[in-house]
């Protein structure tokens, strides 16, 4: 990762950890090589991560780490997390109401679901700052032109209810909270 990557990843750990009330159980959906769930440190009690990119293989009482695409039909508890989050990756799944439907039932109610998607327009900037090699960016390709404007349309049908909405990082990126009702 590039200082490019590392600063912007930075920057929306720290919008989505705002929302994450302390001791979660937290479910982090495209956790990458678990960042996130990592830096939360001891504010989480415990934490779930899926992402096919995963490589470190390393578990630990407090963090489970799976190297796979989440899916339905996980053996996961129902109602077993407090937070599922979904930070740069929404817009790189295919399946975007399974996952909606995943996480009302694997989230109590009040639990929460925080994704951060960048606007349409950061795939032409992406594609500057990869050829200043400022950034390496990651599964670029898989972004699909997603609207970010379309998530309360695959989420509230499903049980939950918009919290908030908030842009950051000059506009260019977008933070969407859903509740459980």
């Amino acid at each position: 990762m590039r200082i490019g990557d590392y600063l912007i990843q930075k920057w929306r750990m720290k919008i989505a950890a705002r929302w994450i009330p302390p001791g979660s159980r937290v479910l982090d959906i495209g956790c990458h090589q678990g960042e996130f769930l990592h830096w939360m440190g001891e504010t989480i009690t415990s934490s779930v991560g899926f992402d096919p990119l995963y490589a470190n293989k390393s578990n630990s009482f407090k963090h489970l780490f799976f190297a796979e695409q989440f899916q339905s039909g996980l053996t996961l508890a129902n109602q077993s997390f407090d937070v599922v989050t979904i930070l740069a990756t929404i817009e790189h799944i295919h399946e975007k109401s399974m996952i909606a439907q995943e996480a009302a039932r694997l989230l109590h109610p009040g639990g929460r679901v925080i994704i951060t998607v960048p606007s349409l327009l950061v795939d032409r900037i992406l594609d500057i700052l990869l050829f200043l090699h400022i950034i390496d960016g990651m599964s670029l390709e898989e972004h699909h032109g997603f609207l970010p404007s379309e998530l309360p349309a695959i989420f509230i049908p499903t049980g939950f209810r918009l919290r908030k909405k908030q842009k950051f990082q000059f506009g260019l990126n977008n933070l969407y909270v859903f509740e459980r009702t």
